[in-house]
């Protein structure tokens, strides 16, 4: 006579197996998000070590630019797309072989050898936007990784553009150089953001500067601003209570940043939010568009800021 599994044992055997998974899913699932994480923090290390590099090349200066060049796109279905100087790819849109803030990655291509390395291991390339203006399709613009903090960097925009014209140059307030930075090991030179429609930290320039030709470039160091970037919010863009992180704008529960000696670390979202100040000590108001941490990449101030408070990780300090 053959044995079988009666069919209360085999239900017990499923059951089983069942319990098992729903214990084993979520530590598989958190074992690949810490994979991504570290991934991404070695991403960052390799990308801040290029810095490091092209400044060896420049005189100790960090990296900005803005031109246009043939050949030059991101995405590697563009490299060959029709060139116009003045026209579609360099100074309208899609702009895929601009070489400003918006594709900095390229100025740091001779260095890296690789775009993967740009992009963020636990999130896909972003490709928002309407047909034609989609940034990695169209654009070849990597968004929703890395971005470069231009309060320390500065930032240049003069291709094709009349001499005259505002804001060509926004010089970072510390002189765009590491030697002009008092802690190198904590100014933060890179960080990784989200954010759909640009790919570095956005700045504060003084409202006085706003039709001026040079303008002054300082940190968004607003908490303001950053908690609506990464905590849940309300309609008014208030975080809830208990201010729980957002899951879709934050991976893993922290934020990879890369400091301006080329290290790298992960500091959890409460973390980052403690090293940097609150609108009020920056001296700063709090408008709708820093609240709600939405951002076109530039802020006026209207005062000065308060620069002379202890918060190095943005190049801030009372010395």
């Amino acid at each position: 006579m053959k044995k079988a599994f009666t069919l209360i044992e085999l239900l017990v055997v499923i059951a089983i197996i069942a319990i098992l998974a729903a214990i084993l899913f979520p530590v598989f699932a958190q074992a690949k998000a810490a994979a991504k994480k570290t991934a991404a923090l070695s991403n960052q290390k390799q990308i801040g070590l290029a810095v490091l590099q092209y400044m060896t090349d420049f005189d100790d200066v960090f990296p900005r630019n803005d031109d246009c060049q043939p050949g030059t796109a991101l995405n590697p279905a563009l490299r060959n797309a029709a060139w116009n100087p003045t026209g579609v790819g360099c100074s309208a849109a899609p702009f895929y072989n601009r070489m400003n803030h918006y594709s900095w990655q390229k100025w740091l291509m001779p260095y890296t050898k690789s775009v993967d390395l740009f992009v963020h291991p636990g999130r896909a390339r972003i490709d928002s936007g309407a047909v034609g203006a989609r940034q990695w399709t169209d654009s070849g613009q990597i968004m929703g990784a890395f971005a470069l903090n231009l309060a320390l960097t500065g930032a240049v925009n003069t291709y094709n553009r009349s001499a005259t014209a505002a804001g060509q140059l926004r010089n970072s307030w510390m002189g765009g150089s590491q030697s002009g930075l008092p802690d190198v090991g904590a100014a933060m030179l890179l960080m990784e953001f989200s954010n759909p429609t640009i790919n570095f930290s956005p700045v504060v320039t003084l409202e006085a500067q706003g039709s001026s030709v040079v303008q002054t470039a300082y940190p968004m160091a607003i908490r303001e601003f950053w908690a609506g970037n990464f905590l849940q919010t309300d309609a008014d863009c208030i975080p809830l209570a208990g201010q729980p992180v957002d899951e879709n704008r934050v991976f893993a529960n922290s934020i990879v940043v890369g400091f301006a000696d080329g290290s790298a670390k992960a500091l959890n979202v409460k973390a980052f939010l403690a090293r940097t100040p609150t609108a009020r000590e920056y001296g700063l108001p709090v408008r709708p568009e820093t609240q709600c941490g939405v951002s076109t990449g530039t802020y006026f101030g209207m005062p000065t800021p308060f620069t002379a408070i202890n918060y190095p990780m943005w190049g801030l300090t009372a010395q």
